[in-house]
């Protein structure tokens, strides 16, 4: 005799996986590489589009600490200091006056980057084109 098929969530539960994976955005390696082109590049950002690559930045960087935790990465050494470098980046404010926030968003740019590399060479990424 077979048993009747009962789901193993419920429909709450599936409503609430569905709505995740419909907001759920891939991990973009080249977009994540031309926004640090962006910021790294010799002619600086304007300044109405600062806020908007920081948050994008900011975006890049809260993606590669969470791929980074679910692929531990965190057990090379290498990859510890650019880790705790984008937790710490991501966190601070734009700051007001522009060649602070260019030099902000350097190393948000340079940070993302350099995580990226990290979690290339440990295999948990493929490289961006």
């Amino acid at each position: 005799m077979v048993r009747p098929w009962t789901p193993s969530l419920s429909s709450g539960e599936l409503a609430t996986v569905l709505n995740r994976l419909r907001s759920w955005n891939p991990f973009d390696g080249g977009a994540l590489l031309d926004d640090v082109a962006v910021v790294l590049d010799d002619v600086l950002p304007a300044e109405e589009a600062t806020e908007e690559i920081a948050e994008r930045l900011r975006g890049h960087l809260i993606r590669l600490s969470n791929i980074a935790i679910a692929a531990e990465a965190e057990r090379d050494p290498a990859a510890v200091r650019p880790i705790e470098q984008a937790r710490t980046l991501r966190c601070e404010d734009l700051p007001g006056d522009h060649w602070t926030a260019i030099g902000h968003l350097r190393r948000l740019g340079w940070t993302a980057n350099e995580l990226l590399e990290r979690l290339v060479a440990v295999r948990c990424l493929k490289e961006a084109e």
